[in-house]
């Protein structure tokens, strides 16, 4: 639901559990409540993509739910997230961009306590492109009105015995057939790999092959395909920055190029599912040019990574609440 905000606090006012999105101005304006929000002015809208710095994107916990909890995870605490959800019943989880939760929650989330028994999805909150290295990404409790930078929020919502949430991720990419390419350190920033098992300077080879860095990394993990996206190249310091990172140990490669990005994510997106939730890169909103575009039902915030038990890139994710 994209909202005025003053529409938005009637809703919180009358008791309404939400996960928002909006600049951090907007949702430090809105009344205390059962809701967590992630900055953010990129929303995928009923009428299309959009970018606003004045409204807000509300999306309601699940109706079926029988109870929440919202929690504050640091660093330090993050690993219990699925330890803390319910036996049945899904997790949302906000996290801010570039800070000290979100290195820890993607380089640590697979060995994470009950992880990928129970659903855990959400996004990284980030900033207008803009506002890049002016203004930080945060996450707001709305219980207490905290913005946080080093902290991410959740809410954990049990449904009944008769229901389940079912994610799902609509990914356009799959590996190329080029060379093998693996990390001998981990990271959001890389200097070196091994390319077919010989050394190189990552940026060197980068730029040598005129890489097209809208097209990801991408390992098959177990038949799951995992993104890895280019943030930049610092060629005078010869390292590669990324959006997620790197894990030793894991063959990747560069992704099969996508011929017309709108006409792929359109086949892919799930047809006849009611998303309960749903967000979608800011790469994909850049790179299949979807401002005004319309996603075919999902609708949400547009985001700086997104979650599925662990930190996907250049992805849609989606949960619907189906009976069983």
């Amino acid at each position: 639901m994209f909202s005025h905000p003053s529409d938005i606090a009637q809703r919180i006012r009358s008791g309404a559990r939400l996960l928002l999105a909006a600049e951090e101005e907007v949702l430090l304006s809105l009344p205390q409540g059962d809701w967590i929000g992630g900055t953010i002015p990129y929303f995928m809208t009923e009428t299309g993509g959009v970018v606003s710095r004045e409204m807000v994107f509300a999306t309601p916990v699940p109706e079926q739910s029988t109870s929440v909890e919202i929690r504050t995870y640091g660093p330090t605490d993050i690993a219990s997230i699925c330890k803390d959800a319910p036996e049945n019943g899904v997790t949302f989880l906000i996290l801010p961009a570039s800070s000290q939760i979100h290195l820890e929650f993607a380089q640590k989330a697979p060995d994470f306590q009950d992880m990928y028994l129970k659903p855990l999805l959400g996004w990284i909150s980030g900033v207008h492109l803009d506002d890049l290295g002016r203004k930080l990404p945060k996450v707001v409790d709305g219980r207490t009105l905290s913005a946080h930078t080093s902290a991410g929020v959740a809410i954990h919502c049990a449904l009944p015995a008769n229901q389940v949430a079912r994610m799902g991720i609509v990914n356009l990419f799959s590996p190329g057939e080029g060379e093998v390419l693996t990390f001998p350190d981990g990271g959001f920033q890389v200097d070196r790999c091994l390319v077919d098992g010989v050394e190189r300077v990552f940026s060197d080879y980068l730029l040598e092959r005129k890489v097209d860095t809208r097209l990801p990394l991408v390992a098959d993990c177990s038949g799951a395909m995992v993104n890895v996206s280019f943030q930049g190249i610092d060629s005078s310091r010869g390292l590669v920055n990324l959006y997620a990172p790197v894990f030793p140990g894991t063959d990747y490669r560069l992704a099969k190029p996508v011929d017309d990005y709108m006409v792929e994510f359109a086949k892919m997106l799930p047809k006849d599912t009611h998303a309960a939730f749903s967000c979608n890169c800011i790469l994909n909103f850049l790179y299949s040019g979807l401002e005004g575009k319309i996603t075919d039902g999902m609708t949400g915030p547009v985001t700086f990574g997104e979650i599925a038990c662990q930190l996907l890139n250049q992805t849609m994710v989606y949960v619907s609440i189906e009976t069983v």
